[in-house]
Parts: C-alpha cells; structure tokens; sequence
C-alpha cells in the first residue's frame, strides 16, 4: 500500500470512528431526554393534579373556592390520560364527583372519590418508576456503547501515534544516513525497504543511484592515480622547495630541493607531523613556526629566509598558502591543508647587493667633489678675493643650492645603504629633547625664513629625557621640518610638538599646507616614492630612511593627513625611565 494511501485510510477510520461516537451520543442523549420528559410531563402532572383535588376534598367541597379547584384540575386531568386504566378511574371519578355534590350527606360517594385519586396517584407513580427504570436501562446502555467505540477509537489513534511518525520518520532517517555516507564516499551502502511504496520507489532510485557512483568511481580511480603521479612529477621538478601539509600538519610531500636544503628523507618525513621533524630540523622549524605561532598577525615586511645550500648562501621568499574549499553541500570554508612555498631569490638578492655597493660607491665618491665644490663656493663669496657682480653672485647662489641638494641626496643615499645593509650604528643614550629639536629647527631657519613661515615650538618645561641617538634622530626631525617647509604655503605656520604619552616621547611636526591624498597615505614611507604630480623636489628617500632610523631605535612613525588641510608626522621613542 502506497504511504499516501496509508494515511489517507488511517486519518479516514479515525474519523469515522469520532463520527460514529458522536451520533451514538446524541442518539442516546435524545432517548434519555424523552424518557425524563415523559415522566415530567405525564405522570408527574397527573400526581400534581390529584395531590390538588384531593386537598379540594379535604378542605370542604361544599366551599364554591374548592369545588372550582377540585373541577379544574379534574378537567385538566381529563386531558392528560397517558396510562392503560387511567381512562377509566378518572371517568368513575368524575362519576363519584357528581354523586356527591347532588348527596351531598353521603360520605360513601366522598370515600369512592378520593379512592379513585388515591388509585389515579398509585397508577402513575407505579409508571414512573417504569418509566424510571427504562431511562436507566437506556443510560447504561448509551454509556456501554460509548465506552465502547471511545475504546476504540482510543487505541486507532493510540496506534496511529505511535507507528505512523515512525513508519514515516524512520525510512527518512535512513535514507538521510546513507545519503551521508554516500558524501562521505561510502559509494557501497544500499537501501532495502520492503512493500511497494513511495520510499521502496526512493530507496530502488537510491541504490540505482549508488551504484552508479559506485562504477563512476572504479572508472575514475584510474585516471586520479594517473593525475596524481602527474602532479607528483611536476612538484618535484619545480626549482623552488614546495612542501605539502594536511588539515593535520602531517607532511603530503616534500618535492627534491625541499628534501636536499633540508637534508632529509623522503621515507623520514612523509605523513609524519611536522612539528616531530622540526624538532630535529632547524630549517623546518623556522618554516613552520608561524603555523604555530598564537599572534597570527604578520608583519608589514618579510625578511627573506637565509639557507646554506649550493655551497653557498641563498635566499628564499617564503609563503605559506592556506588551501581552503567549501566540501559540496555546505556552506562553510573548511581547511583542507597548507602548502609552504620557497622562491629562490638569491640572484635578485645578489643584484640587490650589487645596486646597494655601487649606490653606496657612487654616493662616497661623489661626496668628495661636491664638499670641494662648496669650498670653492666659499671662498669665491670670501670678499677678500675679490668683489663678485650681481650677476656673479646669482650664479655662486644658484651652485651653492644645487651642491647643497646633490650633497643631501648623496647623504640620503649613504643613509639608504647603510639601511639596506643592516649596517645601521645606533649610538642610543638618554637625550634632552630640547637639543634634539633646536639643532632640527636652527638647520632649518634660513629655509623658513625664505618663506616666511613661522616655527612654533611647544615643549613642557617637566618632559624627561628620550633614549635615542641624539645625531640621527635630530636628522629625521630636520628632514620632517624641512618637508613640513618645502609644502607648507607662504606666511603659514609649523608647529613642532614635544611631549609625553603612554610612557614615550612624541615628536609631531604639523603643517597646514595641501596634505596628502587618501590614495598616497599608505606609500609614503616606501623607497623612492614621490607624489604623482608634485612639483617638489626630492629624492623619495626621506621618509622610509627616517622610519628605519626611528624603527631601529625601537620606536615607530606615524602619518595623520587630510588632504588640502595639512599633515602630521609623528615618532615615539622610549623615556629613559623604561
């Protein structure tokens, strides 16, 4: 029988069976309605009426008050005959009645008269308790009844509670668990649900449907194996190391020049987790550190990994690349692996390393020249020589500005060298912040002057001395005053702030000058970078070589700017109380 069926004959019984109850019900509750009806309105008036006239009797019927009582009720009497016998008693009453009030001295026929009542009276109350007796038959047997189709209703609807979610629920749930473990590759599992029914159609569509999978499966191992040895072959033909991690860290593969630099084993590492192997290999460990690592925030500036191989030093740039799918039927992104990447960059490292010396070179070698220059300079103004025309001194002017730029950007340069190669000399000792500021203002008072732009100067009379390198940092503030200047406008205002906060010395320089676009926050401090259309000159240097001098020292810089209204740069350096 079909499911749908099933319900519908279920559901149709039952409500049958409360039909059936109900009609059964009213039925018995009309014919107990009329037994008690009879017995009210027939013999209950008939006792009423007699009980009346016998009192007329009693009371004098000579009395016109009583005679019209006992005359009434007679009448009424005469209209309500409803038991055999009852006809005739209540003719011989009235017979009786007559009688008397024509003799009225004849007690006999007063005697007849309330002997025919009392007869009246007997008779009708030997039918209610007939009448009573048939009413109770009936009551019991409405109640036998419908205690007896409640019964069985009770236990059609008892049954259908319990088998019916259960006839329907439990193939559901099954079909819901190997429908599971067909996801989950389980390409064998098969349904067998007996009858023909909905669910033995779906379970015979499942299985046809299982088993196809299954063949698809068998036809396709082949062809998986094949793309695996494929993507074997070219992982381990690739120059650069690659290693493979599971959702456990348990190593997938180690391609040839990862297992050479690191000198192991294929046999050593494969599904073994790595941190075993890290314990033992250096080089693993530093690769794999971050995966361990709590802090998964990653720095703004990867330096690259230094490994000894070839006999040589080389270097690699590593990226640990998350391999994440969304399994078919869910929502959620579940990690499936990571794959560590090394890329040989040792020959971009040695081109870095060559730029770098010939930069640093060229930059000393030009020093030279260029301090000549200047000393050439000074001595063609030393007015001892010789007086120079107007148009003399517009030209040494116009030498003296263009040596002293060549010599900032040669020094820039050398600073950018010495950042590059780590070779940074730090002489860090508690300083007065007030140094460190009027040496920055005084290197930039004949430029502000030029413009006529104010140096406003806040410093607290209690700030503590800063731990820094009095030289560079005094350096990295001249250069943000002298940039805050070249971009300021004419009769503005610098302010230069000292102050405390959060247990560091702030250096702030802020101009009201043209700011800096939203786009260009982000790329000021890298190397070179200039502003696309600025007319300003500069060499792009500037700022990333104050952020590594700042940073070097153990502080940081910040940019606070809003375009066509001005910037702030700020540095923090520790307190000597630190």
């Amino acid at each position: 029988m079909k499911v749908k069926e099933k319900l519908l004959l279920s559901t149709g019984i039952l409500f049958a069976m409360i039909i059936l109850l109900t009609a059964l019900s009213i039925i018995y509750v009309n014919r107990l309605s009329n037994d008690t009806s009879n017995i009210l309105v027939a013999n209950y008036n008939t006792l009423d009426y007699s009980r009346k006239m016998m009192m007329a009797l009693d009371n004098n019927i000579g009395n016109t008050t009583n005679r019209k009582q006992f005359e009434e009720n007679l009448r009424l009497q005469h209209k309500n005959i409803t038991e055999p016998g009852e006809q005739e008693l209540t003719d011989s009453l009235a017979a009786n009645y007559k009688a008397l009030l024509l003799h009225p001295a004849d007690s006999s026929f007063l005697h007849r008269a309330r002997k025919n009542i009392s007869s009246i009276m007997l008779l009708n109350m030997q039918a209610i308790e007939r009448k009573s007796k048939i009413a109770a038959e009936t009551s019991d047997k409405s109640i036998f009844w419908i205690t007896v189709i409640g019964t069985i209703c009770f236990v059609i609807a008892l049954t259908l509670f319990f088998n019916l979610p259960g006839n329907v629920a439990n193939p559901i749930r099954e079909l819901t668990e190997s429908i599971r473990e067909i996801a989950q590759g389980n390409y064998a599992r098969r349904i067998h649900y007996p009858g023909k029914n909905e669910f033995g159609d779906l379970a015979s569509s499942f299985n046809t449907m299982a088993e196809k999978l299954e063949e698809y499966q068998a036809s396709n191992l082949q062809k998986i194996l094949i793309e695996k040895k494929r993507i074997e072959t070219l992982i381990n033909n690739m120059n650069d190391p690659v290693i493979g991690l599971d959702e456990n860290r348990k190593v997938l593969f180690m391609n040839n020049i990862a297992l050479k630099i690191s000198g192991l084993k294929a046999e050593d590492v494969m599904n073994k987790p790595v941190q075993e192997i890290a314990v033992t290999n250096d080089l693993v460990r530093s690769l794999v550190q971050e995966l361990f690592t709590e802090n998964k925030e990653k720095s703004e500036t990867k330096q690259p990994v230094k490994i000894y191989a070839n006999n040589k030093e080389s270097y690699f740039e590593k990226q640990i690349i998350p391999i994440k799918i969304i399994p078919t039927g869910e929502m959620k992104e579940v990690l499936m692996g990571n794959v560590i990447l090394l890329q040989n960059i040792t020959p971009y490292k040695e081109l870095d390393f060559a730029k770098t010396n010939f930069i640093a070179t060229v930059s000393h070698e030009l020093k030279t020249p260029i301090s000549s220059i200047k000393m050439s300079l000074q001595l063609l103004e030393n007015k001892q020589l010789g007086s120079l025309n107007e148009e003399q001194k517009n030209l040494v002017d116009s030498i003296k500005e263009d040596a002293g730029r060549l010599l900032k950007i040669t020094g820039e340069l050398l600073n950018m060298t010495q950042v590059e190669t780590g070779s940074i000399q730090m002489s860090v000792a508690p300083s007065a912040p007030n140094d460190i500021v009027d040496y920055a203002v005084n290197a930039n008072k004949s430029a502000a002057e030029n413009k006529n732009i104010k140096l406003d100067i806040s410093i607290p009379a209690n700030t503590p001395q800063v731990l820094a390198d009095k030289d560079k940092t005094a350096w990295v503030l001249n250069n943000l005053i002298s940039n805050a200047i070249r971009f300021s406008y004419d009769h503005s205002i610098v302010y230069i702030s000292v102050n405390e906060e959060n247990g560091k010395i702030k250096f702030s320089v802020t101009d009201k000058g043209q700011g800096i676009a939203p786009q260009y926050i982000g790329k000021i401090f890298d190397r070179y970078f200039r502003i696309p259309g600025t007319k300003k000159e500069g060499t792009g240097l500037g700022l990333s070589i104050s952020k590594e001098f700042i940073e070097a020292q153990g502080g940081f810089m910040t940019v606070e700017s809003e375009f066509g209204k001005g910037s702030s740069f700020s540095f923090y350096l520790d307190t000597c109380s630190q």
